[in-house]
């Protein structure tokens, strides 16, 4: 919840519907950025 407050803590739009779609366009970035931070692991050998 912290990192979704830090992308804003308003929404601009004043239709629930796109309120909505603004909150999944910042789950989506926030889930890329945690998939581009995971580190992959492979077994040596």
């Amino acid at each position: 919840m912290q990192r979704m407050k830090l992308m804003g803590q308003s929404l601009l739009a004043r239709d629930f519907e796109r309120q909505v779609a603004a909150i999944q366009i910042r789950i989506a970035m926030l889930n890329r950025y945690t998939a581009l931070g995971i580190c992959v692991t492979e077994p040596a050998g």
